[in-house]
């Protein structure tokens, strides 16, 4: 993709703590103050690189991920802007993950939301679960323009060393590409999309998606360990938070 035709910015991730979003004294309270979003327990990971310039952090909560109890686990990932703005908010939906992995036979599919500031759309990426061995994994969304739904698609690459996946609109054609970088530990993706197709709602969930991959895998395992518990007569609680998305916005209240 000609660099004169598309928009380009890199997602960065961290291998340890000491950066200096985090590093002095007070810092996470500097952070919580500035943002009810960026939590006790929140982590920040990453940051979006554009033209040099940091534009955007990537953060997660940490004891959600890392609870003790596997029926407690959740994976949660925030994006903020360089002062600590909140921009979005990509979470690991254990209810509907599980019902699509139960609908495949116990094949594990994630299944994500995505909470975008200013746009009143929870817009759902969902794993395919059509997906045979040896084939590149895909993940699906659309994102309301008005009443008009754009659909996207997001194929991992064929030849995949870094963790590369190809985006598609819903014609088929090719408008963009996470360039995953092996090199970097902490995992690393350069982002080139479309000028047509550029958009704030659009790149927000591309960076909270490249912030998920660092977790890809693990939730795979998670989702298809609970499963298995499920099978066996276990009976996990979902998180009141993740229950509110899943309610009828016109019940009775």
């Amino acid at each position: 993709m000609a660099a004169s035709a598309s928009t380009q910015y890199t997602v960065d991730l961290w291998w340890t703590d000491l950066n200096d979003v985090e590093f002095g004294l007070f810092r996470q309270s500097r952070h919580r103050a500035k943002s009810r979003q960026f939590t006790a327990d929140s982590d920040v990971i990453g940051e979006i690189k554009q033209n040099g310039e940091r534009t955007g952090l990537l953060s997660y909560r940490e004891s959600l991920w890392k609870a003790e109890n596997p029926a407690d686990r959740r994976l949660v990932i925030k994006l903020f802007s360089p002062s600590m703005t909140w921009r979005g908010t990509l979470d690991l939906l254990i209810g509907r993950s599980l019902q699509l992995s139960f609908g495949a036979g116990g094949f594990p599919v994630t299944a994500f939301s995505v909470n975008v500031s200013g746009h009143e759309q929870i817009i759902d990426v969902e794993r395919s679960a059509r997906k045979w061995p040896l084939m590149p994994e895909k993940f699906s969304f659309f994102i309301l323009e008005g009443n008009e739904p754009k659909l996207y698609r997001l194929r991992r690459d064929w030849i995949d060393i870094g963790g590369d996946f190809t985006l598609y609109d819903q014609r088929g054609e090719r408008i963009g590409h996470l360039n995953g970088r092996i090199i970097d530990i902490g995992g690393r993706w350069d982002v080139d999309i479309d000028k047509a197709h550029d958009n704030p709602k659009l790149n927000t969930v591309l960076q909270l998606f490249c912030g998920m991959l660092r977790y890809n895998s693990r939730a795979r395992k998670h989702v298809g360990a609970l499963v298995d518990q499920m099978k066996n007569g276990a009976a996990p609680a979902l998180d009141s938070h993740e229950v509110d998305l899943y309610l009828n916005p016109r019940r009775p209240r």
